[in-house]
Order: C-alpha cells, then sequence, then structure tokens
C-alpha cells in the first residue's frame, strides 16, 4: 500500500465501531469487550506478527476509532500480537505521513484537560497515561505554566466551586474547593491563592 493511499484511507474519518460489532456477530464472532479502547492481556501468538502490511492495517483501524499518540497506538499493536520491531517500523511511517503526530496530541489533549479546570500535576499525569512521551509531555506542561494557564484554570475551577456552594458555609465552601483543586492537581499554592481571592467573608458571590 502506497503512502498516498494510506494518507487517504484515513482522511475517511472514524469507522463505526457499532457497524463493526454488528458485522462480528453475523460472522459468529463476538467483538472483544471493552472495544478499541479497553485494556485487555497481550494476544496470543498470531500468525502475521511480522507482517507490517496487517500491522499496518491494525493501526490504521485502531487510528480510525480515535486518536492515540504513538506510545498509545504501540501498546495496543503489541498487546494484539504484532512484533515490536515491526510495530515501530509502522508508527515510524505513520509519523512520517503526519496520521501519527505526538506533538499535536499533545496540544490536543492539554486543551482538552484545561477545559476540564485541570492543574499542571494532572495534565501531567495524564498525558504520561494517554501514552505520550515523558519529556514530551513535560515540555507541553511547563510552557503552559510559563503561559499562565493552570493560573486560569484554577480560578475558572474556584468560580464553578463559588457559585455551587453559595450560602453555605465559608469553611466548607473552601474544603470544597480546595478537595476538588488537589482532584484536578493544582499546587497547594496556586489554590491557596484562589481561595484567598474568591472565598472570603461576605463574598459578593453569595
Amino acid at each position: 500500500m502506497g503512502d498516498e493511499s494510506l494518507a487517504g484511507r484515513h482522511s475517511r474519518g472514524p469507522r463505526s465501531v457499532r457497524g463493526s460489532g454488528r458485522r462480528a456477530r453475523r460472522n459468529g464472532r463476538r467483538p472483544r469487550a471493552g472495544g478499541f479502547g479497553g485494556g485487555s492481556a497481550p494476544a496470543a501468538p498470531r500468525a502475521d506478527a511480522d507482517d507490517s502490511d496487517a500491522c499496518r492495517e491494525a493501526a490504521l483501524t485502531l487510528l480510525d476509532a480515535a486518536a492515540r499518540s504513538s506510545g498509545a497506538l504501540a501498546r495496543r499493536l503489541v498487546d494484539k500480537g504484532f512484533d515490536a520491531n515491526v510495530v515501530d517500523q509502522v508508527i515510524d511511517r505513520l509519523t512520517r505521513l503526519g496520521l501519527v503526530d505526538d506533538q499535536a496530541y499533545a496540544q490536543d489533549l492539554l486543551r482538552s484537560c484545561l477545559h476540564r479546570t485541570m492543574g499542571e500535576r494532572g495534565v501531567l499525569s495524564e498525558m504520561t497515561r494517554k501514552g505520550l512521551d515523558p519529556r514530551l509531555a513535560a515540555q507541553v506542561v511547563a510552557q503552559a505554566s510559563r503561559d499562565g494557564l493552570f493560573v486560569d484554570s484554577a480560578y475558572e475551577l474556584g468560580r464553578k466551586v463559588a457559585r455551587k456552594t453559595a450560602g453555605l458555609e465559608l469553611k466548607v465552601r473552601k474544603r470544597r474547593f480546595w478537595s476538588a483543586g488537589s482532584r484536578k492537581g493544582h499546587s497547594p499554592g496556586l489554590l491557596n491563592q484562589v481561595a484567598a481571592d474568591l472565598f472570603v467573608p461576605d463574598d459578593p458571590l453569595e
């Protein structure tokens, strides 16, 4: 399969996972539990483990279902029984074609995390969990910190908690903010700053 064909196939967009499940049931096979995103034990050795074409097709199917980092994609392919060296070769080729782009994936994931009002520690943990190289994750998070994005995220979280807890005792409101901020990975110092600014006696939000 040529490089142009690979890029063209992927540009058609995600396939229907639900439709694949129906086809599998019609053929007497059950779809694997958890779908594309579910965790699973490594597959049994497969006859085409060294077949780069089969590995590439499996990689494209996974990418059709959801965007993935190179690390997450490699794990899934190895779990499917493909040889690790073949997997590396396939991912290198897909990266050259622009079908796997860890930098772009990291930026998309950062935006998603900030939308969920997550903090620096939380975002770094999420990026690592999603298979991004720790060095790349650290660089993206460090730049976001320099740009003040986590400060904005913490204040947005503080405003949300302030609205939801209006009318409660001040200590209760602060405690709920601290609990939410800690779960989302904000630093204690930043949480202190936000709490001091937004949760004060005679708060106008109350």
